[in-house]
């Protein structure tokens, strides 16, 4: 009867938790060159970035609408790694980590090997 209970209290504590991963990153972030905003929210079991603004005249291959970060799981506090593509056609092995109102991403090729960060600013 207790192992039920300690299961059970298991189980609702880690359901109850994993929304949580998402409260640092949920919400509409723009990026550094102030040139794209993205909403990043709970995906099923996972966290997504989508793209929700474009600046006017940016050029960019990437469309409102767009997902740009998917598949986005907790790899610690206030990080997360999965899949990016920011232009639609390539996949990148993708990192995000949030410190305060900073929300850092990275995409990655080759392993590792070649790399591109940006840095976004918490809009909403």
């Amino acid at each position: 009867m207790n192992a039920k209970r300690l299961t059970r209290s298991a189980v609702i504590l880690v359901l109850s938790a994993s929304p949580s991963f998402a409260d640092g990153i949920s919400g509409v972030w723009l990026r550094d060159n102030g040139e794209t905003r993205i909403k990043f929210d709970q995906c099923g079991d996972a966290i997504c970035g989508t793209l929700v603004w474009l600046k006017p005249g940016a050029e960019s291959k990437a469309k409102i609408g767009q997902r740009v970060f998917y598949d986005m799981r907790p790899a610690n506090a206030n990080s997360w790694t999965g899949k990016a593509s920011p232009d639609g056609d390539s996949v990148y092995s993708g990192k995000l980590s949030v410190a305060g109102a900073t929300l850092t991403t990275s995409g990655c090729i080759v392993g590792g090997l070649i790399c591109k960060s940006a840095n976004w600013a918490r809009v909403r």
